[in-house]
Formats: structure tokens, sequence, C-alpha cells
């Protein structure tokens, strides 16, 4: 399975090889001894999907402390923007986001290790969104960065009429408010 560098350590994109005829196509979604080769060893205990309508904006979410995740995230169907901000402690990319467009075409994966906030906007009509994760959900160890952050400056590419956001996603503090993650 291909790599796909990106502008931020550790945070890495991966293009699987993908067979297809006049039946259809075929691809390795995970493969751990590809995964391996470099150096990502988590063991997921946690599988997750989210099924949302155009301009759902989900995020920005992580998991701290002994609860914080890493997660290997892909789209099944539709496209979604799928966004990360670097929260690692001591990072030289710290506050910096990046951005990738996820589909059930590219079938790209983004492996997002811990001390990343993540979210998605679906920019397709629907979108069946995926993800494996290295730990367990832990409602008290949750915490979050609003989604229009000024300092982050993020284009989720909805325009803000369209945009459907949960009462509790409104209500998290900026990304300056919150803690770097260790």
């Amino acid at each position: 399975m291909p790599i796909l560098k990106t502008p931020i350590d550790g945070l890495l994109l991966f293009e699987p090889q993908i067979w297809e005829d006049d039946r259809g196509f075929f691809y390795e979604s995970f493969n751990k001894k590809n995964f391996v080769e470099y150096n990502i060893t988590n063991e997921y205990v946690q599988d997750n999907q989210s099924y949302s309508s155009y301009g759902v904006i989900r995020g920005l979410h992580y998991q701290y402390g002994v609860h914080a995740q890493a997660k290997l995230v892909s789209v099944l169907q539709g496209t979604v923007l799928d966004v990360v901000v670097d929260m690692r402690h001591g990072s030289s990319t710290y506050g910096t986001t990046y951005s990738v467009e996820l589909s059930q075409h590219n079938k790209l994966q983004l492996y997002v290790p811990r001390g990343f906030a993540h979210g998605f906007a679906v920019l397709s009509t629907h979108a069946l969104f995926y993800y494996k994760c290295d730990n367990y959900y832990n409602k008290t160890a949750e915490g979050g960065i609003h989604l229009q952050d000024n300092d982050l400056n993020i284009d989720w590419r909805i325009p803000l009429q369209d945009m459907i956001i949960s009462e509790k996603d409104k209500l998290l503090p900026n990304f300056k408010d919150c803690e770097a993650l260790s």
C-alpha cells in the first residue's frame, strides 16, 4: 500500500492498490504487515461508522490522556473533507491543520496519530464514514475545538448557510483555549 507524505510528522495518507475488472473492484483496506512497515503498530479495538448528509460537519474532536486515540479513517460511500489539527505538546507543527478529500472513488485512508483533533465535512449528498480506533471512546476524556475558530481558518468547503453542526460542537472552545496533548 503506497504512502503519500503529508507536511505533518506522523500523519500518513495511504493509497491502496485497487484491482478492477468488469465485475467491480477489490482492495485491501487493512493489512497489519503493511502498516508495520511505517512503524504503525497500533492494535485497533473499536471500529466506528457515521452516516451523514450534505453539509454535516462533525468535529473537531479528540480524546486526551490515557484515553487518546489513533485513528485510521476512510469513506465507504460519498465524499468528505477530512480535517485534523496537530495538538501534540512540543510538536514542530503544533496548531497546524491538514485537510484532504476522502471518497469512495479515491479510497484514500488517513492515519491520524494520537494527539490530533479530527473532524470532517460531508461534501456529497450522503457519506458513510468509517474509522478504526486504537483505544475505546471515553466520554470523560473527550475534548474538542470549535470548527469555525478564526485562528485556524479552516475552509470546510460548505457555505455557512448549509452547515449542519450539532449543538455540542457549537459550544466547543477555540484552539487557543485548549491544552496541548501529550
